[in-house]
């Protein structure tokens, strides 16, 4: 065989499988076992060319917006599928509920199945199932079939909320990988901010059906091109293919892969990425406090999606439509967040050229203190231009600083986690998904009634004042981060 590439950590794998499964496979070659399936240059994701990998992380990205996109858009339909099944208001708003219910819980399953399985076939079994479940969304008879069928497709389409990462770090290597990264990380949360806008344009000229209707085509078209153009990426099974190439070519069954002869069965994986994000969120007080920050942060922005509505069609008597076109603020907000990525690159090359190529984690915080500042500042501005006799445009301003605090605030703590507790990076990433599940699926629940009891203004400074209390954390583990991962039983030392 010829020259090894070894390949960088990958985003998601706990223990760092890519990695380890690379290396054991090149020391053992080097000790003559010339049966061992090693990688080559050709076979290496990183080494295709920039477009095609450019090509795949683009497509990656917008199938999770379109997942995203399809947990807020039903917040539009709610009127009209109240209508149609006779429920109250309340009751269609679990629509949105256990679709990111499904979001959360589906990583525990689809990470270690990517693992053994390869990115690939998660991807198209996931989103073929994410087009076939939408279906009796579309066509539901009654209210139980349309919301069971909401928690299924979130569970379907959640690889994309856990894999997706791995897959863009498989591809790029270390230094090159955080504009790339940057474009997969936004992709989730401009997502639920689409949703409405879309929503809002086809439920005041269609019927309600036909949001759903609409997504199906849009889930389609992704299903299509993750099927043409996404390669696998995944090391440890791209070896495994190849071994298996080699056995067919030359009629020798000796020929295998580190993967073909990998410890553990499917089942031990599972439960391991059941228990082990929670175990994390139980006995490390550091990942717990991040976790409960960006679940209030995600939840607020859920939240949004029953707010927005009364702020914009109680106060200032907008239609569906126009009240969708509000969000463009939380959408802008983001956007203007990420062209900043390019000064945080070059703030992090300092860093690690100062700490010799091997900076400490906590370094990846200094987005999140920026973040922190503008989530409760946006919120705090928003509350105060909801009064009636304020015009409409300024809550609209407010949401910009929030929506770039929001980006701000997950792509700094994801980096974080992943680097802190790589050992486990993909339970950190599990536990933190999950938690963030749990308060966006909530929060919606009780929009309504905490803004009629405590009026837009109350409602909002409540969340803003939430935000404020949360705001140190990143400011705090600056400093003291080292010293809690020294005293951690699953952090990286």
């Amino acid at each position: 065989m010829s020259t090894l590439t070894k390949i960088p950590e990958s985003f998601d794998q706990p223990h760092d499988a890519a990695t380890s499964e690379t290396d054991i496979a090149a020391s053992k070659n080097a000790e003559g076992d010339t049966h061992l399936v090693v990688l080559e240059p050709e076979d290496n994701p990183q080494n295709l060319s920039s477009l095609r990998r450019w090509i795949a992380v683009l497509i990656i990205s917008s199938a999770s917006l379109c997942v995203t996109c399809a947990s807020s858009i039903a917040a539009f339909t709610e009127q009209g599928a109240a209508l149609t099944f006779h429920v109250s208001h309340e009751v269609t708003i679990l629509g949105i509920s256990l679709f990111v219910t499904g979001l959360g819980t589906g990583p525990l399953l689809v990470g270690p199945l990517s693992e053994v399985y390869g990115r690939n076939i998660v991807y198209q079994i996931s989103y073929a199932l994410f087009f076939i479940f939408t279906f009796p969304v579309v066509f539901a008879p009654n209210i139980a079939v349309f919301l069971v069928f909401r928690l299924i497709t979130g569970f379907c389409g959640s690889a994309f909320l856990s894999v997706a990462g791995g897959s863009v770090s498989d591809m790029f290597p270390n230094s090159s990988i955080a504009s790339p990264m940057a474009v997969y990380t936004i992709s989730p949360f401009i997502g639920p901010v689409a949703g409405p806008l879309i929503a809002g344009f086809i439920n005041q000229n269609l019927y309600w059906e036909w949001t759903y209707r609409v997504q199906l085509c849009w889930i389609f078209v992704e299903f299509l091109m993750l099927v043409l153009f996404v390669p696998e990426t995944y090391v440890p099974v791209i070896l495994k293919k190849k071994a298996r190439r080699l056995r067919e070519s030359t009629g020798d069954p000796k020929f295998y892969a580190p993967l073909d002869r990998r410890e553990g069965s499917l089942v031990s994986a599972i439960l391991f990425s059941c228990y082990t994000p929670f175990q994390l969120l139980f006995f490390d007080r550091m990942a717990l406090l991040l976790d409960s920050w960006n679940a209030l942060v995600l939840g607020i922005l859920y939240l949004a999606f029953q707010a927005f509505p009364i702020i914009f069609e109680d106060v200032h008597g907008f239609n569906m439509q126009t009240t969708g076109l509000t969000f463009i603020g939380i959408g802008l907000g983001m956007l203007s967040a990420i062209s900043t990525q390019p000064l945080w690159n070059r703030l992090y090359a300092r860093e690690t050229e100062k700490h010799n190529g091997n900076p400490p984690p906590e370094m990846r915080l200094i987005m999140g203190q920026v973040g922190g500042i503008l989530v409760p500042v946006g919120l705090f501005w928003l509350a105060f231009t909801t009064y009636p006799q304020v015009h409409w445009i300024a809550p609209i301003i407010a949401s910009v600083p929030f929506g770039a605090g929001i980006y701000f605030v997950f792509t700094s703590t994801f980096t974080y986690l992943v680097t802190a507790y790589r050992p486990i990076a993909a339970s950190a990433m599990a536990s933190n998904s999950a938690l963030r599940s749990a308060f966006a699926a909530a929060f919606p629940l009780f929009a309504g009634a905490m803004y009629n009891k405590l009026g837009t203004v109350g409602a909002t400074a409540l969340l803003a004042g939430l935000a404020t209390i949360m705001a140190p954390l990143p400011f705090i583990f600056y400093r003291i981060g080292a010293r809690l991962r020294k005293n951690s039983r699953f952090a990286a030392q």
